[in-house]
């Protein structure tokens, strides 16, 4: 179904109205949030392999899939009641930005909060979204840090700009900037990932920032595993000019799939490994190491950019062919380039992964 509507959910800068239906309908969109409240709790290999399979039908929609699946496993940090409030309907979907764009000024029974947030994947289809902010209670910063919050926030409540998301991949994610001036939400649907988790269960001791980084990459293996499928499709069919064999019966198009498929296999054999390694430790109970945690870091920013070569690949293969708007590898190229800026995956991430490696000390408070 996403394939079917990978076109018109580009055009509209938004995932396809029936497309959304059915995701909430199996919830997916909902799926790291606690099985207390009737969602799947899915362990985090499962849940990223249904993005995954999503994205390979179209890039828009399984990074939509990966964002409100990261935001729902917030459900964990959050108060009883707002955790309820917000994912205890079954088709309930949020949206997040984890970046502090917002102030959050403490009142009673709550924080009044003001900010513009850009980057609000999914924002179209979200009954909630979730806000980073610096918390603005006048006494000022802590060890030259102010306290960072996240809020949850009705989109009803929000100013959407439907005009800030012009891009050249990933339209269809309406990835819109939102605005919020004075709204005030309760204590109860607020949160600090610093604080950790109140539920104590293997998913909750995964990594959440891993997990973040993660998503992002599970997109994208699915995008490149489409686009080789892509162009299996075409290299069947297209003649090139002045050609009597078929672009599949050419030798450098045989070599280059057979790259393609080794370079997108290795990078997601090492990305579920490195998922399984700390899951296993997230089961036993035992604290998902410095070593472990940089395995994910480095799993994910080797799969969201190995892909994004695997699909430049084939969309060099495609010539002339793909350069059209209405040629999906277009829009797998696109898409995949503006995947690799997410900073998850960006190449700042070696430098990180890269100092522990080498025994440099480094912050890995959100490895």
């Amino acid at each position: 179904m996403a394939q079917a509507a990978a076109a018109d959910t580009e055009r509209h800068r938004r995932l396809a109205p029936d497309v959304v239906e059915a995701l909430r309908d199996v919830g997916l969109m909902r799926c790291a949030a606690p099985a207390g409240l009737g969602a799947p709790q899915a362990p985090p290999a499962d849940a990223l392999a249904g993005a995954e399979t999503m994205a390979q039908g179209d890039a828009a929609t399984g990074w939509c899939v990966s964002i409100a699946m990261t935001t729902s496993l917030l459900a964990a940090y959050l108060p009883a009641d707002g955790a309820a409030e917000i994912f205890g309907d079954p088709r309930s979907i949020a949206a997040g930005v984890w970046a502090p764009r917002g102030t959050a000024r403490p009142v009673d029974g709550g924080v009044v909060v003001s900010g513009r947030w850009s980057f609000a994947s999914g924002i179209r289809h979200a009954d909630y979204f979730f806000g980073g902010c610096l918390v603005d209670d006048g006494r000022g910063e802590k060890d030259g840090v102010r306290a960072r919050r996240s809020v949850g926030i009705p989109t009803a409540q929000l100013r959407i700009l439907d005009d800030t998301w012009q891009t050249s991949g990933l339209r269809g994610t309406g990835s819109h900037d939102v605005v919020a001036k004075d709204v005030f939400v309760p204590t109860h649907r607020t949160l600090s990932l610093s604080d950790g988790p109140v539920i104590d269960a293997p998913l909750y001791r995964f990594p959440v920032f891993g997990y973040f980084a993660l998503a992002v990459a599970a997109a994208a293996l699915g995008n490149a595993r489409g686009a080789i499928d892509d162009l299996l499709d075409l290299a069947g069919r297209k003649v090139p000019d002045g050609a009597r064999r078929t672009l599949g019966e050419k030798a450098v198009t045989q070599a280059a799939v057979a790259q393609a498929e080794a370079s997108l296999r290795a990078a997601r054999a090492l990305f579920y490994a490195a998922i399984e390694d700390a899951w296993r430790a997230a089961r036993i109970g035992g604290t998902v190491t410095v070593d472990l945690r940089t395995g994910l870091r480095l799993a994910a920013t080797h799969a969201a950019r190995t892909s994004a070569d695997v699909v430049r690949s084939m969309y060099d293969l495609g010539g002339g062919s793909a350069i059209y708007d209405d040629s999906p590898l277009q829009r797998r190229f696109r898409d995949a380039a503006t995947a690799t800026a997410h900073i998850q995956v960006s190449p700042s991430t070696w430098e990180t992964t890269g100092r522990i490696l080498l025994g440099v000390p480094t912050e890995t408070d959100r490895l």
